[in-house]
């Protein structure tokens, strides 16, 4: 079950559980459409691998137990421990090579 985290950890926009700007890794590394294309370039500064738009809840359980009533999002605030600078340094290191060959 993903986390469903609740903002961008670069620039901390709030990223409600439906929003179709979240973007994650396959870490769960949340950050918003925005941060991704114009500062990380899809790279993610923690893995080095890429971004796939974060998979929204159905909000009405249509199988049992299986709703974001059930599974609620996670209401804890996750920032990046790196500076913009380090951000676009790593990610400008890493961009060249595609995601499925990182």
């Amino acid at each position: 079950m993903l986390e469903i985290r609740p903002n961008c950890e670069c620039c901390d926009k709030d990223l409600v559980p439906d929003s179709t700007e979240a973007m994650i890794c396959t870490y769960e590394c949340t950050f918003c459409v925005t941060c991704v294309n114009e500062i990380l370039e899809n790279v993610c500064p923690n893995c080095g691998g890429g971004f796939v738009p974060r998979p929204i809840q159905p909000k009405m359980a249509r199988r049992i137990g299986l709703s974001i009533n059930h599974q609620p999002p996670s209401i804890e605030r996750v920032h990046t421990k790196y500076s913009i600078e380090e951000l676009k340094e790593f990610s400008a290191k890493v961009k060249h090579t595609k995601p499925e060959d990182r």
